[in-house]
């Protein structure tokens, strides 16, 4: 073999530089990633299930979705874990080469079948099924010089204005805050009122649900084939209340002597955040810490870049 590269040195000359182009054309078109993708492909499901412990969670949630799960194509090992707050998690990992998009696509279709099973809280919260990205790219840290600014302020900023350019972003496979800071309206019960009136925390939740709505009550006055209206009008619910002082009075209960039971007089009521179970600061000053994860295939070098640009 080596006589022919001898007896042909053109021939060595052509291979050599075809071999040279080769190599220049994949420097600049090869992924680039800090580390390479060398983990098995896996499936996250997600279900929360408010008010219940970790024992509720893994009767009532989590051994209904593993026994639907169970068998789904190309499925490896399975493991779950369910937490104190309610938070039920379900990791799925896959063969080698599988591809991960079809593999999230089996699993959801595999929770379907085992919706009407789970509490009727975790079907309105939901139960979201995504692939899970593993190749972490970078953290970002968004502060303001603003000193009033606190905390929740730049979270909401952030998950707002920031957050939904940084996943549109060719490259980015995953973007998250870290914590949750949304804006909610917190609801603080007081036992000592709740026992005196005998009101429940469930007799709450309810009153929350029935008078805090999105409703469509239609339309009054339209014509008829006998009776033909003149006007016609478009009735109005004042649909989900945004304040304080509208959650202050929703009525809990009314009493045969005429007397209203307000929310307020079982509990306080205020304007903050989601949780308060994680803080987020840099030298000292508020932030919000977004947390980037790779794409599977794609350059880790031009993300980057296109983030910071």
């Amino acid at each position: 073999m080596f006589e022919i590269f001898i007896k042909r040195p053109v021939l060595s000359l052509v291979i050599s530089l075809l071999i040279t182009l080769l190599g220049v054309l994949a420097l600049f078109t090869l992924p680039v990633t800090q580390f390479p993708d060398i983990v098995p492909p896996s499936v996250t499901v997600t279900a929360k299930y408010t008010g219940a412990n970790a024992e509720v969670c893994a009767k009532a949630v989590a051994t209904p979705l593993e026994r639907a799960i169970n068998g789904v194509p190309g499925m490896t090992y399975m493991s779950s874990v369910s937490s104190n707050n309610g938070v039920t998690l379900i990791s799925v990992a896959f063969k080698v080469g599988t591809d991960p998009d079809q593999a999230a696509v089996n699993v959801q279709n595999r929770v379907t079948t085992v919706l009407d099973e789970l509490p009727e809280e975790v079907i309105k919260a939901g139960v979201t099924t995504e692939k899970e990205v593993n190749s972490m790219l970078l953290y970002l840290n968004i502060m303001s010089e603003d000193t009033t600014a606190d905390e929740q302020f730049i979270y909401n900023f952030a998950d707002i204005n920031i957050l939904q350019e940084l996943k549109r972003i060719d490259g980015v496979g995953f973007a998250e805050i870290m914590g949750s800071r949304e804006y909610a309206m917190r609801v603080w019960l007081k036992p000592d009122r709740m026992l005196s009136y005998n009101i429940s925390a469930q007799d709450v939740v309810d009153a929350l649900r029935d008078q805090n709505v999105e409703a469509a009550p239609g339309k009054t006055g339209e014509s008829s084939g006998m009776n033909p209206g003149s006007l016609q009008y478009v009735l109005r619910y004042t649909g989900k209340k945004s304040e304080a002082v509208q959650y202050e009075n929703i009525v809990i209960r009314a009493e045969s002597n005429g007397s209203v039971l307000r929310l307020k007089d079982v509990a306080d009521i205020e304007f903050g955040s989601m949780t308060y179970s994680m803080e987020s600061k840099t030298d000292g000053r508020p932030s919000a810490s977004i947390m980037l994860k790779q794409r599977p295939g794609s350059n880790a070098r031009d993300v980057i870049n296109n983030v910071k640009n």
